[in-house]
């Protein structure tokens, strides 16, 4: 039999693109931008003052937190509706601590330099409370695909933070970036070696926190 309205029998079969497209872009602007776990909630700068000192160190740190991420938020959505409510806290640690473990293993593998350069510090994603904020927060009540760009754009929007004070600190302390000597940086500059420690990591992030900060004040007070 058919309907009585064919026009809006087609309109409400049609698939829901733009939507779908919004729907990814919010999560990519909340992730880097406006609900950046580093710059904006301060969450998870154990690593960003550990590893930033090089920049290939911080690049393979941003890639394993961020498919860690992804990957949990995945995988805790998709169990969501067998997870007890009482024991979701374990059994997300524990979804979170299975892919750690994988990258842990396989940097030991595959990129043994890389692994003892990182030292605990991969172990201990594990503890990363941007992890379990956005299992928590976002994946244990929503659909997997949501769930899973919600938790790759919070790891991006963590390592574009990371990234920004790994170039600098590199930069000024050891006169490189990723290991390549830089013109003038390399030669006729005194290298800042207080950047490669730690008092180094804590300048330049509290520098990097207050500059965006009053450029997203700003674009804010524009809009309005």
């Amino acid at each position: 039999m058919m309907s009585a309205d064919p026009a809006r029998e087609m309109t409400a079969s049609a698939p829901k693109g733009p939507k779908k497209e919004s729907a990814l872009g919010r999560a990519a602007i909340e992730g880097l931008w406006n609900n950046n776990p580093v710059f904006r909630q301060v969450l998870g700068i154990c690593s960003t003052l550990a590893v930033t000192n090089l920049v290939l160190n911080t690049a393979v740190m941003c890639l394993a937190l961020t498919g860690t991420t992804a990957l949990s938020c995945l995988t805790v959505s998709l169990l969501r509706e067998w997870t007890p409510h009482r024991v979701r806290m374990m059994v997300q640690t524990l979804i979170i601590a299975f892919y750690v473990i994988l990258v842990d293993i396989a940097l030991k593998a595959y990129w043994p330099d890389m692994s003892r350069n990182l030292g605990p510090y991969v172990g201990l994603i594990i503890t990363n409370c941007i992890i379990m904020g956005r299992c928590e927060a976002f994946a244990r009540s929503n659909p997997p695909v949501p769930s899973f760009f919600d938790g790759l754009f919070c790891g991006l929007g963590y390592s574009f933070v990371l990234l920004l004070v790994a170039v600098p600190r590199e930069l000024l302390g050891m006169g490189s970036i990723l290991g390549i000597p830089m013109p003038y940086f390399s030669t006729g500059w005194d290298k800042w070696i207080i950047m490669v420690m730690p008092p180094g990591a804590f300048f330049t992030l509290a520098c990097l926190i207050w500059a965006l900060r009053a450029f997203q004040a700003r674009g804010e007070e524009e809009s309005a």
